[in-house]
């Protein structure tokens, strides 16, 4: 995903060494890095965390699976969203 989103500042949680890393964990230390996106496939995020107090924006890509064929034809939206979207909202593509 991360060569979608060319000209933007991307880091994985991989690259980031936070893999397996709870939600609420992994949002506390994305604000304390400075991050304020969260591009995910995770629907059920909404429900399990309080995104408005994590002051960290979240686009979450709906699709069929996690495969890029299915990923890929979102990515315009998203480029268009995260150009415009506001820490604490969370917007689904």
């Amino acid at each position: 995903m991360k060569r979608e989103l060319i000209g933007y500042d991307v880091q994985t949680v991989v690259e980031m060494g936070w893999a397996g890393t709870k939600n609420g964990a992994l949002l506390k230390r994305m604000l304390s890095e400075r991050f304020t996106i969260l591009l995910t496939t995770d629907q059920n995020l909404r429900y399990e965390q309080n995104l408005k107090q994590a002051g960290v924006a979240v686009v979450v890509l709906v699709a069929p699976s996690n495969r890029m064929t299915d990923l890929v034809p979102l990515m315009a939206g998203a480029r268009e969203i995260i150009d415009k979207i506001a820490p604490g909202e969370i917007i689904e593509i």
